[in-house]
């Protein structure tokens, strides 16, 4: 059943926004069962049932807790407590629709906080936090070439292995806390934005200036990168 903050005295999820719903329901679940990373879930149909919605719908609600590394889902084994679940930070699920105004400050803040993580990346250059990022922009590519609609989410996980690769836990957090809190601006900030390629390949250049370590190029990247959307989106929102 759904936590109190998820639900309705029905059992059923708030409507304004049910994979937020259901990714705090299920990050609930796994704390209130002691689950620990690496445990097994039931099945996606399995936990679709229990939570009473469809299994696409629940899919995308673990894909989003799978983006902040709260469970990993394995290609033919299964749905498992992720490592980063017992540092979580949960979106609020009443939080108002994100206004325009909103989408231009959390960009603007991101703009001040991101390049110095990415500079911190390219000095420290975390092997696990390499290897996630890079395996992250991979699958950012699959899902440009395939049009898959998660590509959202992936985006939104490439920017926080950028912070793993630091090797700083707080800043790790601190961007989990931005991408997932603020999820659905930064949904709305993508489709302003509209260049999926164009996204990409920044995204690309950024992982090459990281992998070699320049430090003062992929700070300058990043920069260009959040000045590149920024610009990009308040054209959109004027316009």
């Amino acid at each position: 059943m759904y936590p109190a903050s998820a639900a309705h005295e029905s059992g059923q999820p708030q409507r304004r926004n049910l994979s937020n719903d259901l990714a705090s329901a299920v990050a609930a679940m796994i704390h209130r069962e002691s689950l620990q990373p690496g445990d097994q879930l039931d099945s996606v149909k399995v936990l679709a049932a229990r939570f009473q919605v469809a299994v696409p719908t629940m899919r995308e609600a673990l894909r989003r807790l799978e983006a902040m590394g709260g469970v990993t889902l394995r290609h033919g084994s299964g749905v498992y407590v992720g490592e980063n679940v017992r540092r979580m930070v949960l979106p609020n699920p009443l939080y108002p629709k994100p206004t325009r105004g909103m989408l231009v400050e959390l960009l603007e803040a991101r703009r001040q906080i991101e390049p110095p993580i990415a500079a911190l990346a390219a000095t420290v250059r975390d092997p696990d936090g390499m290897e996630s990022m890079i395996a992250t922009l991979s699958e950012a590519e699959r899902c440009v070439s395939e049009a898959d609609e998660q590509l959202w989410l992936v985006n939104l996980n490439f920017h926080r292995t950028i912070a793993v690769a630091g090797g700083n836990t707080v800043l790790a957090e601190v961007i989990d806390s931005i991408v997932f809190i603020h999820a659905e601006e930064q949904l709305e900030i993508l489709r302003l934005h509209g260049d999926e390629r164009r996204d990409f390949e920044e995204h690309r250049h950024i992982t090459e200036l990281i992998v070699a370590g320049d430090v003062q190029a992929a700070r300058s990247a990043m920069e260009e990168h959040l000045d590149n959307v920024i610009q990009i989106v308040r054209e959109r929102l004027s316009g």
